[in-house]
């Protein structure tokens, strides 16, 4: 996964960087015709800088047909995600938490929609490999509707060596496999979780296929053969959160 400078647009986006990882903000840059207060005012509290553009003028890597609604900012990838480490060392396990590992997830909307969906129902934290994996970019960011700053999200090396540590601390590990037998409704999820989300083309890689405690599927109408990697997420953490209420407190 790419860490460095990356640009978000949006005004949600762009609000919800400044109220939840302000320190990842590296500049705020709105149009001449951008008025909204409330950010002008986040802006003035964090201390952030901002520049008025010229009309016309966009920052790089912005594509000019994106809907920026006037207003932009130039983050640091790095600050706004943890170390598998530091995060470990910090998480108070119990059977109401769940985690979520992205098997390699190409497609940056996917992401987007898997981090909300995390976030809407109540997961501890995005577990994200640093290689063959889609980049934290703005349209990511747009997509998880800010959330990729209210949730944990995790960089992890080896996704089957964090699968052993996590297995060592007590998770059962679930992966989503659309063949499986067992089904993600019938499952009662009374230990601490972790759901792993396959590349959309190839699903889950054989050896973690094999780390997994057991592989779960959504049942659905013959005609329909699969769900996107995003939409079977959320069905998955769906009928995870319904056994733990608290964890949507």
């Amino acid at each position: 996964m790419t860490v460095g400078k990356t640009y978000i647009y949006g005004k949600h986006a762009i609000e919800e960087a400044l109220i939840n990882t302000p320190k990842a903000v590296e500049k705020v840059f709105m149009t001449s015709y951008f008025d909204d207060l409330k950010i002008q005012e986040l802006i003035k509290k964090t201390g952030v800088s901002q520049v008025r553009l010229q009309k016309g003028k966009l920052p790089p890597s912005i594509d000019e047909n994106v809907a920026h609604q006037g207003v932009m900012a130039a983050i640091r990838s790095g600050d706004i995600t943890t170390s598998y480490k530091d995060f470990i060392s910090d998480l108070q396990v119990s059977d109401e938490t769940a985690l979520v590992v992205l098997g390699e997830i190409q497609d940056v909307h996917n992401v987007g929609s898997i981090i909300r969906s995390a976030a809407a129902f109540g997961v501890a934290g995005v577990l994200i490999p640093e290689h063959n994996q889609a980049p934290i970019t703005g349209g990511m960011v747009k997509v998880s509707s800010g959330m990729a700053f209210r949730i944990p999200l995790v960089t992890i090396g080896n996704i089957n060596t964090t699968i052993r540590d996590l297995k060592d601390r007590g998770f059962r590990v679930y992966g989503l496999d659309g063949g499986a037998t067992h089904t993600v409704t019938k499952e009662e999820y009374d230990m601490p979780t972790v759901f792993i989300i396959g590349n959309e083309a190839e699903g889950l890689r054989e050896k973690t296929r094999e780390l997994c405690d057991k592989l779960l599927s959504i049942p659905m109408h013959p005609r329909c053969e699969s769900l996107s990697a995003s939409v079977s997420s959320a069905v998955a953490l769906y009928s995870w959160s319904s056994k733990h209420s608290k964890a949507l407190k």
